[in-house]
């Protein structure tokens, strides 16, 4: 249950229109497309960061024009642009060269996502942009980090997931290697490089002085999917891939209920497994000797799918779901968005949030990943236009109009 006064003290965050948490006052620079990058720098203005997003005049992010749109409005990048001022600049000329080092003078992080190599080609590699500013942390996040025989291909987090060993574990024993239908590594690499620049703020705290950081996607994905590379280190051992079922423990599964509906059962604790089996009316199987392990159960699971699936199967999810509650056995209805914008847990926790936008009206997102009972993060703006704040940004760093416009009239801008 919430606390009553930590529900009030999260309803009254500061107001849009100042910035606060427990980032303010740091400004970031994503210079990143797509998704890893990017949702990384919205993970830092969530909770205070000034993030300035600089896109090419020409070329925007790309994740502008991913997935469903409305009246020609990008959806995703409403979420993904969240807490982000828009800046064009296109680097690659001098005049966009001189104004991000002059960005980088006040900055107190970059994200950067090109190819090992272009920054440098530039003359905005590490040598330029950390004498311009000595405090500086570059955050690189490519595919297969800044040097090895596969850095300079182009990565994304499809090809992490197939290499990490995330596919060859997800899918049926007798189908293909799976890939996630949503960009998982490039997920897990975001919240990964948020943790990774927070690590190097801390740092700096003691050295006075800022640092690279490589961020590898397919690294983290290696990292997520488990002890494999101890396992076959010390066993030899390759886990096959197995369905919904786990080689840790079972029952683990997904299970069809008499109306259709599917839910999703869990027995990673001993104490659940037996619950469970109680509840379905087989507590006999405890008293097996192979029952006691969740490797012993899952070398049965043949037999406990058997029992906890046909159980299921006789009655309705929301009766299926009362009964588990009651016998405090672990389930979960299995839900698509529909069922998450209606879920009384997802509600209470106001994980998904309205937020008012200038082209939309309002849109229904995620909030942010987490609730601090002091300096709350907030959600002030959605995604802005390409380079909305343009003259803005430039303007602060001093730039007088005639400047911007011969920027302009450059192709820098």
């Amino acid at each position: 249950m919430t606390d009553p006064s930590l529900t009030t003290l999260y309803e009254q965050a500061a107001p849009p229109s100042a910035p606060s948490g427990p980032l303010a006052g740091l400004r970031v620079l994503d210079l990143a497309t797509l998704f890893a990058g990017p949702l990384a720098a919205t993970m830092l203005g969530d909770f205070g960061a000034e993030v300035i997003k600089v896109e090419h005049p020409r070329r925007p992010d790309p994740a502008r024009g991913h997935g469903p749109a409305k009246d020609g409005v990008g959806l995703w990048w409403k979420l993904l642009g969240r807490n982000k001022k828009t800046m064009t600049l296109d680097l690659s000329r001098p005049g966009g060269r001189d104004v991000l080092l002059r960005l980088a003078a006040d900055a107190d992080v970059i994200i950067e996502n090109f190819r090992p190599g272009t920054l440098e080609k530039w003359g905005l590699g590490w040598p330029e942009l950390s004498a311009a500013n000595p405090r500086l942390v570059l955050a690189r996040v490519t595919g297969f980090g800044q040097f090895g025989p596969y850095a300079r291909r182009p990565g994304f987090g499809t090809l992490a997931e197939a290499m990490s060993g995330f596919a060859a574990l997800t899918g049926e024993p007798d189908g293909p290697p799976t890939l996630a239908p949503f960009g998982l590594a490039d997920s897990v690499a975001a919240l990964t490089t948020s943790y990774a620049v927070m690590a190097a703020l801390r740092g700096r705290e003691a050295t006075g002085r800022g640092q690279v950081i490589d961020m590898a996607i397919i690294e983290p994905m290696l990292t997520v999917v488990g002890p494999h590379p101890v396992w076959y280190d010390q066993l030899g051992y390759v886990q096959p891939r197995t369905g919904n079922r786990s080689t840790n423990n079972a029952p683990r599964n997904t299970y069809r209920t008499a109306d259709g509906s599917w839910v999703a059962v869990s027995t990673s604790a001993q104490s659940i497994a037996e619950r469970v089996m109680r509840l379905v009316g087989r507590p006999e199987l405890i008293d097996e000797p192979w029952f006691a392990t969740g490797e012993g159960r899952a070398r049965h699971a043949e037999e406990l799918d058997a029992a906890v699936g046909g159980w299921i199967a006789r009655h309705d999810r929301d009766e299926v779901l009362a009964a588990f509650e009651r016998a405090e056995a672990a389930i979960a209805p299995v839900h698509d968005i529909r069922d998450v914008l209606a879920d009384p847990q997802y509600r209470a926790l106001e994980s998904v949030t309205e937020v008012p936008d200038d082209e939309l009206g309002t849109v229904r997102m995620q909030n942010v990943l987490f609730r601090l009972s002091e300096t709350p993060g907030a959600i002030h703006w959605a995604g802005r236009p390409h380079g909305a704040d343009t003259d803005e940004v430039l303007a602060g760093l001093g730039l007088t109009g005639p400047e911007i416009a011969g920027l302009r009239e450059a192709g820098a801008l």
